[in-house]
Order: C-alpha cells, then structure tokens, then sequence
C-alpha cells in the first residue's frame, strides 16, 4: 500500500485518538525507518521509547520466531519458562524480590496503586489508602492512574475519577510532607517527568523522599514506565538516585517492541497480592518474555555506559548548535528534553523536523528526544545535520 491509502484506510476505520504526523512507517533497521516510498526517517523516538534495539535487530527476531513456533500463549495457570527466566535477571540486576507480569505502563501503574493499598489494608486495615504523587507527573490513561497524574488538564471528561490521591510540587520535600495525613499509604514518582517535559528529579530529595517513606510505612512506588530498561544509562533510572524503591513499574522497552510491562516489588511487598487479587491474560506471554529476553542480554553494563556517553554527546551537540529555537537540553542517558524558546512553538518544530527526514517528539512545552539504545554515531549525527539544517 502507499502512504495515502494507509492514512486513508486508518481514518476511516481507527478510532481518531491519536494527534499523528503526516507520516506512515513501513519499515526499519536500526535507527533508520522507511515509508512504504522508500523515504527514510531517522528515528529519534523509538516508538516513544519502546523499541531500544531498533528496527531488525536479528536476536530479536530470532528469539520472537523461534517463541511464536514453540509456545506463543497458554495462560498464566500454568508454568512456563520463558517469563521465570526473565523475571530472576529483573530481580538480579535490580535487588527487587519478586515480578508481576502486565502489558502496558497504565496497567503496570494500577497494580503499584493496588499493591500498595493492599500492603497498608493488610497492617492498619481501611482509612489509610491515600497516594501522594507529584505536580506535572504522569501515570497513564485508565481512570485511576488519570487521576494519580498530577496534571488538571487530565481530570476530565471521565468522572467520577478514582479517590485517593494528593499532589506535591516536585523536588520540595516540605510541600509533600504538608499534603500528607494519617491516610497515607505510599508515595509514586516518576524519577525522570516524561510527558511533563523530561524533568529529572534531584538527588537529595529522592533520598529523603526515600527516608521518610521508610520512617512513616508508605511505600515508595517508581513509575518507571519511560525511564526503565536502559532508557537512562542504567537498568532503571532509581540505579541513580541510590536507593531501591519498594515497587516499580516498567514497560515501554522492556520487550523491546511487544506489549508487555509489570511490577517488580521488595521482600515485604512479594506477598501483598495473591490469588484472585491481581491477575491479566496475557501478562508474561511467552513471545514477549522470549524478546525481553534478547533484551537483557543485550543492556550488558558495557551497553548501558555508551547509553550515558551516546547521551551525553547528543546533548552537547545540540546545544553547540545554537540554535535560536532551542534553550537549555536536560535528562538522563538517551532520555533527552530539550527547551523551546519564547516565540516558537514544539509542534511546529516537530512537524519542520520530521518533514525533513528526522522523528522527535515533544513533552510539555518542549521537545523530547528518545532514540533507539542501539543508535549509531553515524546516525545521532545524520539527526544533528537535518536539525542544523531546518532549524538553523
């Protein structure tokens, strides 16, 4: 099909929720797409952080084929080996507990909230099931983690929303103790802002954050749906900060192109859920725990170290540009913000970028850069011409 029978074809028959680019993919290698023309993109997105190893990457596809034969679903009342093994390296390189399995970072989010709720009902019974989050976080599109975002702009429409949560200002330590009570139960973070604009938070306060979870029984719950497997320069952004949360979410990389996410939980947290309190069909597929396999294997710590050197060389070079559109760049590892300055906007950059050959994204009211782990120098600065040249 050409691109105009494609986005003929999906707005006639996909449901419009998408704000999409002109643009229909129709193939890839590495950090190189291709519409079905043949005009090739490079992609600085990553099917919004989803595909770290690029575009066939053949271990990958190797491991999915060689799944998809063998066992490609069977359900979760039974043992299979392809998600025990993948959940044993999670908890290995991270010094969680144990995993739950899901398929999407909203999904993986609610059972966080759950789990927490669960873990306080079981020690203090009801009245304490209150979550703190944090001012321009966000947590995904269901009807509970809309309303755990602290975002006003997502509180509509849906109502009733799900009760039980507070917001704090970032980075203020104060702020979130003076939105606390006796009904708490947890606090969730996201240790890098993603849709809010590629914020890191410091250091100090996540390691009192993490201090005063522990000294008042709340759980602390990193959302690490975008900052996970890689994104940052190590397994999970919280290998950073110097602590290790009570339960994290994960998604987006994790099979590196397939839907699958979860929860990783402590010792005191592996025991919280049972038994027809928290299940999903297809969480921890085969197939996909086959590709999160590759995955592992291949964010060696060799791997994760040219993450923060790739990182860091891109943020310099845009920043040498100087461009007059472009301010200050802020992130970890190849999860990259980049400030737009007054007078221009992020959607209008975007749609001159991509127009000339080159994926991005924006978050809040700036850009947001999320390449394929595996990205080339080559192919970092095939993306840092076309801006010089558009932008310039």
């Amino acid at each position: 099909m050409t691109s105009q029978e494609i986005k003929s074809l999906t707005h006639q028959y996909i449901m419009n929720t998408y704000g999409r680019f002109p643009v229909a993919i129709d193939h890839g290698r590495g950090a190189r797409l291709y519409d079905p023309e043949g005009r090739e993109y490079i992609d600085f997105t990553s099917g919004i952080g989803v595909t770290d190893l690029g575009c066939g990457f053949q271990p990958w596809a190797d491991a999915v084929a060689a799944q998809a034969k063998k066992l490609n679903h069977v359900s979760n009342l039974f043992y299979t080996e392809a998600p025990a093994r993948l959940a044993e390296i999670l908890c290995k390189r991270t010094g969680e507990s144990c995993v739950f399995f899901a398929n999407g970072g909203g999904e993986a989010n609610e059972g966080l909230i759950k789990l927490a709720r669960k873990y306080s009902f079981d020690k203090y019974g009801q009245g304490r099931s209150t979550i703190i989050t944090l001012k321009n976080s966000f947590h995904g599109r269901t009807v509970t983690t809309l309303k755990a975002t602290g975002q006003d702009v997502f509180h509509n429409y849906f109502f009733p929303f799900t009760e039980g949560f507070r917001y704090a200002a970032a980075n203020d330590l104060s702020a979130l103790e003076a939105a606390a009570g006796d009904d708490v139960c947890a606090v969730m973070v996201e240790l890098v802002q993603g849709e809010g604009g590629v914020l890191p938070l410091g250091q100090d306060y996540v390691k009192a954050l993490a201090k005063l979870c522990a000294e008042r029984d709340w759980l602390l719950l990193a959302d690490e749906v975008q900052t996970g497997v890689g994104r940052t320069g190590s397994l999970f952004a919280f290998q950073q900060y110097g602590i290790v949360p009570d339960a994290v979410s994960f998604a987006k990389g994790i099979a590196g192109g397939l839907p699958m996410s979860g929860v990783l939980a402590n010792e005191k947290c592996r025991n919280v859920l049972g038994p027809g309190t928290h299940a999903t069909t297809f969480g921890g597929n085969p197939v996909c725990a086959a590709a999160g396999l590759v995955v592992q294997e291949t964010l060696s710590d060799a791997f994760l170290k040219e993450v923060k050197a790739k990182g860091a060389y891109l943020r310099e070079s845009i920043e040498a540009l100087n461009l007059p559109c472009f301010g200050k760049t802020r992130g970890l590892g190849l999860m990259i913000g980049i400030e737009v300055k007054e007078g221009f906007t992020n959607r209008d950059i975007a749609n001159r970028l991509i127009e000339n050959g080159l994926l991005v994204l924006t978050a809040g009211p700036g850009m947001r850069l999320l390449p394929p782990l595996v990205i080339t120098r080559e192919e970092l600065d095939a993306g840092l011409e076309i801006m010089k040249k558009v932008l310039a």
